[in-house]
C-alpha cells in the first residue's frame, strides 16, 4: 500500500513540521564543558531508566524518563531543563527523582528550535534557539509529557509536581498558572520579570494572580541575572494575592547554585533546597 503522508496530517491548524532534534543530545552540553570534578552521578541500579518518546500536536519530542523498576503507579514529576536542553545533568535530576520513588519526565523542550547542546557561546544558545520557544508550545507539550505519563500506567498523574532550574525556573511559575492539575512546583531561580514579546507574553510576576498550584521559588541573593528587588517584588504579590507559595533568598548564593557540575555550584545551599523541595512535594500532595 502506498504511504499516504497526508493521513498523518494532524486535524486543524497545525502541521507537521521537521524537528530539529529527534533524540536526546548524550553527555552534557558543550558550553558548559569541562564538568566539575563534583559533579553528580547518579546509577540506574533498581530503576527503569532512559530516553523516550512523547507524541505532542505536531509529531513527537524526545524525553527523559527515570522511575523504579518495580511497582507503581509512582507520584510524578516534570523536570523542565535549564537553557542547555535535556543534557546529562538534567538526565542525572530525573534519576534521583526515580530513586526518591517518582515516575520523573524530562522533555525536550527546544525539539523544534534547535539542539543546543552542540554550542558553546551563550548568546549564540539564546539568540538561536532559546529566544524562539513560544511559552504557549511549552506549556502544550509539558500537558503532552503529562498524559504520555498518565498512558504509560506506571505514573500517578493525579500527584503532580514540576520543578525547573535557569530557564525552566520560570517555566515553573507558568506552569503553575497553566495546569489547575498541577500539585506544587519548585522554581529554582527562574527569572520573574522581563520584556514581554509575542512568544512570551507574560512573565511570573504578572501571573500571580492566575497560580493555581503551590510554588516554592529557591532563588540566590548574589544572582547577576536575577536581582534582588526583583525576588522581593515576587514575593510581595504573592503575599498580597494569598498565594499558598514560598521564596527562599539564600545570601550570597550565584545563580546556577544547583548546578553540581559548574562552578556555580554550592552544596550547603543546594542540598538545603533539595530538601525543601521533597518536603514541599510531600506537603502539598505531589
Amino acid at each position: 500500500m502506498p504511504h499516504d503522508l497526508t493521513r498523518l496530517q494532524p486535524l486543524g491548524d497545525v502541521s507537521r513540521r521537521d524537528f530539529v532534534m529527534t533524540a536526546l543530545a548524550a553527555g552534557f552540553a558543550l558550553a558548559v564543558q569541562p564538568v566539575s570534578a563534583q559533579t553528580i552521578t547518579t546509577d540506574t541500579n533498581g530503576l527503569e531508566a532512559g530516553e523516550v518518546k512523547i507524541p505532542v500536536a505536531d509529531g513527537t519530542i524526545p524525553a527523559y524518563r527515570a522511575m523504579p523498576a518495580q511497582g507503581g503507579p509512582f507520584p510524578t514529576v516534570l523536570v523542565i531543563q535549564e537553557i542547555f536542553g535535556v543534557h546529562e545533568h538534567i538526565k542525572d535530576i530525573c534519576r534521583r527523582f526515580a530513586k526518591l520513588g517518582y515516575f520523573a519526565v524530562a522533555p525536550e523542550l527546544y525539539a523544534r528550535q534547535g539542539d543546543v547542546s552542540k554550542m558553546t557561546d551563550f548568546s549564540e544558545i539564546i539568540g538561536k534557539v532559546v529566544s524562539k520557544v513560544p511559552d504557549k508550545q511549552v506549556m502544550s507539550d509539558l500537558d503532552a509529557a503529562v498524559a504520555w505519563a498518565k498512558t504509560t500506567g506506571k505514573a500517578d498523574t493525579s500527584k503532580l509536581g514540576a520543578t525547573g532550574f535557569c530557564w525552566g525556573g520560570r517555566i515553573v511559575w507558568l506552569y503553575a498558572a497553566h495546569n489547575p492539575s498541577l500539585k506544587a512546583g519548585v522554581a529554582w531561580y527562574g527569572r520573574l520579570v522581563g520584556q514581554a514579546d509575542e512568544l512570551h507574553p507574560k512573565h511570573p510576576l504578572e501571573l500571580v494572580s492566575e497560580l493555581k498550584a503551590p510554588v516554592l521559588g529557591l532563588y540566590g541573593g548574589a544572582d547577576m541575572g536575577i536581582p534582588n528587588d526583583t525576588v522581593e517584588s515576587m514575593q510581595k504579590a504573592l503575599k498580597a494575592a494569598d498565594k499558598p507559595c514560598e521564596i527562599v533568598l539564600y545570601p550570597d548564593t550565584p545563580h546556577g547554585f544547583h548546578a553540581d557540575y559548574r562552578p556555580s555550584y554550592r552544596k550547603e545551599q543546594a542540598d538545603a533546597g533539595w530538601k525543601r523541595l521533597q518536603e514541599w512535594f510531600k506537603k502539598n500532595g505531589a
